[in-house]
């Protein structure tokens, strides 16, 4: 039986603008963020279906990637990720199926061919603007121009860092991204700018906070958790989109609260042996 798997580091956005655009490969958000070492591993062989940790589930973008791909296949996820909380779980999986088909089923695409086809999935779906590209690259990427490989263009922080994070909910992304964006994308600005002029995690920290106050997207609930974690002496913030905190080295420890911990991934999506 044909089979090929594949790992996709979590993405959490720690900022971004929302540049919408007619061409899905176009389409997409500058920003930062943070490839995580907990992602989803996708495993993809002859069959049908999706099942998210063994529970059957739809999800448009793995279904479109496979239809862009031409072949029919079962697709099994595993992750210790929440979907739709801030972790880029279904573009994990749109990238995932990508390169695990392309590897099954003998497609010959190459790499930046399999990143545009789940990066036009997850626009076209309006589960996201920027995952995929940035789980592709890993590491802490920038996001210096939308769009999938070809229109966009990439950079990153080059560091390593403890990360913890504490999920409280799940917020829509499509919900939001189909909104006013305005006010959002000029702090989303205003943030990569910063982070451009210094790109250290602590200024990353920082311009992070400051986009969760001006994004406006902040619940009474996870400012508290934020609150907490500063008055600690520690530095936390909002994962895009969803009621997540996270925060680099034992920020939410520090605060008393139970935290899932994990590292940065540097080195991006890939297969596995």
């Amino acid at each position: 039986m044909t089979q090929a798997s594949a790992f996709v580091p979590g993405h959490v956005t720690a900022f971004f603008s929302a540049h919408p655009h007619d061409d899905p490969e176009r389409a997409g958000s500058r920003g930062g963020g943070i490839a995580l070492s907990d992602g989803v591993t996708v495993t993809v062989e002859s069959g049908d279906g999706l099942r998210l940790n063994g529970e059957a589930i739809e999800v448009a973008a793995v279904d479109t990637v496979l239809g862009a791909l031409g072949v029919e296949a079962r697709v099994d996820c595993e992750t210790p990720l929440p979907l739709g909380s801030g972790f880029g779980v279904s573009g994990a999986m749109a990238l995932g199926t990508a390169l695990a088909a392309n590897e099954a089923f003998g497609c010959a695409r190459s790499e930046n061919d399999l990143v545009t086809l789940a990066h036009r999935a997850e626009v076209e779906a309006g589960t996201g603007l920027g995952d995929v590209v940035a789980q592709a690259r890993g590491g802490f990427p920038l996001r210096l121009e939308p769009g999938a490989p070809g229109h966009g263009s990439m950079d990153g922080i080059p560091a390593r860092a403890r990360v913890e994070y504490l999920t409280l909910g799940g917020l829509s992304t499509e919900a939001v991204l189909s909104g006013d964006t305005t006010d959002l994308s000029a702090a989303g600005e205003e943030a990569l700018a910063q982070v451009r002029a210094r790109p250290t995690l602590e200024t990353f920290l920082l311009a992070a906070r400051e986009f969760a106050d001006g994004a406006g997207l902040l619940t009474d609930d996870l400012s508290d958790v934020i609150s907490a974690v500063e008055d600690e002496g520690g530095q936390a913030s909002m994962a895009m989109l969803g009621e997540t905190a996270f925060a680099l080295g034992t920020g939410l420890t520090d605060a008393g609260y139970d935290a899932e911990v994990c590292r940065v991934h540097p080195p991006g999506a890939g297969l596995r042996e």
